[in-house]
């Protein structure tokens, strides 16, 4: 007997992002809706960012702004438009008392003083890729406020350290449009369908693989790193790792992620301590890859154990799969070891 014509003709499309969240609601024994309608809102500025990014050639929306912004890098005109938009949407939907973004000095007051969660952000990393069609994302980091509700959020609502945090993810904007996240209870994973206007679960309980064959690093700076990542990259190699890198940290991410990898942005001469920013590049990828089965390292140390002090503090960041990153470390520990010897 043949199916019914039904089940022919409409196949299921799937759990929307808003279904989905009402259900996980449950997870958060202080759960009141604040937090899901927080996710919406970044949803619904991805979207907006995600139909400019779309138009980009288009529309003269590409190229430099004409401006630096505090890391003292020339921003992009998709990066000014990106921030715009998120910031607004986030004023607009009342859960955030206050942004921290990249673009900006200092943190931004939303005027909904009531709130009771901070979101730190990247609003477009890689935009300068934006000219040659690669792959870009937008980075957040969500916390709980520790300030007084119905005050002015402070500088301690965003320096809490990467473990306070409560949700985090990243979207990306690639050949599809992906929503990926944790609010610290696995990964799951949302692909935007543009007809319909929804995010759709795609990937839940999302884990990297424990051992990769990719690495992700800039080998331009090869001479500028310090011995021990030259060794493991001399070793990645010799196993005939793949040498992956578009250079645009949200697309090499998730490449990893999904495939097995390690995406390494060491310390130089000229960054000491590193060029990625910790509270909302760092801590909100860290985040999610440990909720992964994965590892992020800033050297010896856990990303999320790394103390804040600074609104835009920097760090080195070695993140992917457990078994390539304990690698990473061992041939660290060994040149410790060699320069106590030596010693």
């Amino acid at each position: 007997m043949s199916a019914p014509l039904e089940n022919t003709l409409a196949t299921p499309v799937g759990i929307t992002l808003d279904r989905y969240i009402m259900r996980k609601q449950a997870e958060f024994p202080f759960a009141t809706g604040e937090l899901s309608q927080l996710l919406r809102d970044i949803v619904l500025a991805a979207k907006i960012v995600n139909r400019e990014v779309n138009r980009a050639g288009l529309m003269d929306i590409t190229g430099n702004y004409g401006a630096q912004n505090v890391q003292g890098e020339q921003q992009q005109k998709l990066d000014v438009v990106a921030n715009i938009r998120f910031i607004r949407a986030l004023k607009n939907g009342g859960e955030a008392c206050a942004i921290l973004s990249e673009e900006d000095d200092d943190i931004i007051h939303t005027g909904n003083d009531q709130g009771r969660y901070v979101v730190a952000m990247d609003p477009l990393d890689g935009s300068s890729n934006i000219d040659v069609n690669v792959s870009i994302g937008t980075i957040f980091s969500i916390y709980r406020r520790v300030s007084p509700i119905g005050s002015k959020s402070t500088k301690e609502d965003f320096l809490q350290g990467g473990r306070k945090q409560v949700a985090a993810g990243y979207i990306l904007y690639g050949s599809s449009t992906m929503l990926v996240y944790t609010t610290g209870h696995g990964v799951v994973c949302f692909t935007y369908e543009h007809s319909l206007g929804e995010f759709f679960l795609s990937h839940d309980g999302v884990e990297i693989p424990k051992q990769g064959a990719i690495f992700s690093c800039n080998e331009g700076n090869w001479f500028e790193y310090p011995e021990w990542v030259r060794t493991y990259l001399l070793q990645c190699k010799q196993r005939s790792y793949s040498g992956r890198y578009i250079g645009s940290l949200v697309a090499d991410y998730h490449r990893n992620l999904f495939k097995g990898g390690i995406y390494l942005y060491p310390p130089t001469a000229k960054n000491p301590n590193g060029k990625l920013r910790l509270l909302y590049e760092a801590y909100p990828l860290a985040f999610l890859i440990e909720q992964a089965g994965g590892k992020a390292l800033a050297g010896a140390e856990a990303v999320l154990d790394i103390e804040p002090t600074d609104y835009h503090q920097r760090a080195p960041l070695f993140i992917g799969s457990s078994e390539m990153v304990d690698d990473l470390v061992a041939c660290l520990t060994a040149e410790a070891a060699q320069s106590q010897v030596v010693g």
